[in-house]
């Protein structure tokens, strides 16, 4: 992304887009006073996010119980119900979910890609679902201290090894049928990219055609797999991401606040909530509604705006598509596919 003499100044920049993720699916009911468990509550705590300030909800579902839950139903009952309170939220399905059978003898033909991809059948269809791409390590402990997880079931051992080892299957295949179903069903995939590797790999992605359209995305720092919050990750990334993309800054537990700030200042945008932080200062406990409301407080004192949810609509482009690989490399700002027998750096045809 380019930074011009005037590119710092508010009254340039679009306006802030806040991502609420408050459903903290690897955290134990047990863990936070702040983890909705009932429809009724996960429901409510989307609403407290918007009136916050928040026009993006990061969406995972929990069963009664409390488990994290993995039934279609759920997830449409719950989407429908958010449709109904939130009419102007963008919904955002974390894609990390795998559907499992939801009757007795049903699992023999239940086949492993197909019950990530039926997060583009899901009914009512959510705005955005996020998608990660390569297959690699997410050990979402690597940065993790002893004061981050007191007091939570990530100081079992056990527990915490289950995420210590986790990975994120994402491979070449199951990446373009995705894309591909998504697209079909009008849903916008929101790139989840921990490194320049996997930015590298959604460029490649939509030179070949397979994916045309706008190029949403976040920057997840969480180190185990991705990259960790050092500022010079972060701005080789800012650098190599396109003009056109609209980019998401994403930290880790208290490295969140210092990430936002930066990403605040510099005309980005921010993701908050439990799932990727429960601290405030150290050893006190936040709520998502008070990291939103805390991201508002910053944007006011850099005098920039706070996007209403019709604006954070025409940022994330979501009513856009493109018609074939020209058209989204152009929009993005990146130079043409070479022609034949072309030399040198395509550049950017002037009409």
């Amino acid at each position: 992304m380019h930074f011009l003499d005037d590119s710092l100044l508010p009254e340039n920049q679009p306006k802030l887009v806040i991502q609420a993720a408050p459903y903290g699916p690897e955290f134990l009911p047990s863990d936070s006073d702040d983890i909705p468990v009932s429809m009724r509550a996960q429901v409510q705590k989307a609403v407290d996010c918007w009136n916050a300030g928040a026009t993006v909800l990061h969406v995972h579902v929990r069963e009664e119980d409390g488990r994290g839950s993995k039934r279609v139903s759920q997830f449409n009952e719950l989407l429908s119900r958010l449709r109904d309170a939130l009419p102007e939220m963008i919904l955002q399905v974390g894609g990390s979910i795998s559907f499992a059978p939801e009757e007795a003898g049903s699992r023999a033909r239940w086949l492993d890609d197909d019950t990530r991809h039926m997060l583009a059948d899901l009914d009512p269809a959510p705005d955005q679902v996020t998608i990660a791409i390569n297959t690699n390590q997410m050990n979402i402990c690597e940065l993790l201290t002893p004061d981050d997880v007191a007091g939570t079931s990530l100081s079992n051992p056990s527990y915490a090894e289950a995420y210590r080892e986790m990975t994120i299957p994402s491979g070449p295949a199951f990446v373009c049928e995705h894309l591909k179903r998504l697209q079909a069903n009008k849903i916008q995939p929101h790139f989840m990219l921990g490194d320049v590797g996997q930015m590298e790999t959604v460029e490649r992605l939509v030179r070949r055609g397979i994916y045309t359209g706008p190029l949403v995305l976040n920057w997840v720092s969480m180190g185990g797999g991705l990259v960790g919050p050092n500022p010079y990750n972060m701005m080789e990334f800012i650098r190599r991401a396109p003009d056109g993309a609209v980019l998401t800054i994403e930290g880790f537990m208290r490295n969140v606040t210092p990430l936002t700030t930066m990403a605040i200042a510099m005309g980005l945008h921010v993701r908050v909530g439990i799932e990727d932080n429960l601290w405030g200062c150290k050893g006190e406990r936040i709520t998502s509604v008070q990291q939103v409301e805390k991201a508002v407080r910053i944007a006011r004192e850099l005098y920039r705006g706070v996007a209403t949810g019709p604006e954070a609509r025409d940022i994330y482009k979501l009513s856009e598509r493109y018609r074939d690989a020209d058209e989204t490399l152009a929009r993005m700002g990146w130079p043409p596919n070479r022609r034949p027998n072309q030399v040198g750096t395509p550049l950017l045809r002037v009409a």
